[in-house]
């Protein structure tokens, strides 16, 4: 049974760090592309970053870039997301989510196979 399973998220102030990790069992993923996106309220799920296991290809929203670093952790079979500078509106749901290769079209939800449950982002102002 494949599971992702987030944690790290909760309240920090504006300018704050959060770290996120997704933990990935069940399958191998060494053929999957990670992906961490988000939901805030009343808007539609979207993109903030990628990373294949290697680390040799990895993208951000502009959103989020020069804030955000996305890694991944092999022998743990974990995927992070430091979150460093945050403002308000990143408050949202974080979700991790697995995409079989190519990586390519990486920053379509729709694409992805497999999600996590989410983990709650709070940046108070």
């Amino acid at each position: 049974q494949v599971q992702l399973v987030e944690s790290g998220g909760g309240l920090v102030q504006a300018g704050g760090s959060l770290r996120l990790s997704c933990a990935a069992s069940g399958r191998t993923f060494s053929s999957y592309v990670m992906g961490w996106f988000r939901q805030a309220p009343g808007k539609e799920r979207e993109f903030v970053a990628a990373i294949t296991w290697s680390g040799g290809n990895r993208d951000y929203a502009d959103s989020v870039k020069g804030r955000f670093t996305i890694s991944t952790d092999n022998a743990k079979n974990t995927v992070y997301l430091q979150m460093n500078s945050l403002k308000p509106e990143d408050t949202a749901v974080y979700y991790c989510a697995a995409k079989q290769y190519p990586y390519s079209s990486i920053r379509y939800y729709n694409l992805y196979h497999y999600w996590g449950q989410g983990t709650q982002v709070t940046v108070s102002s």
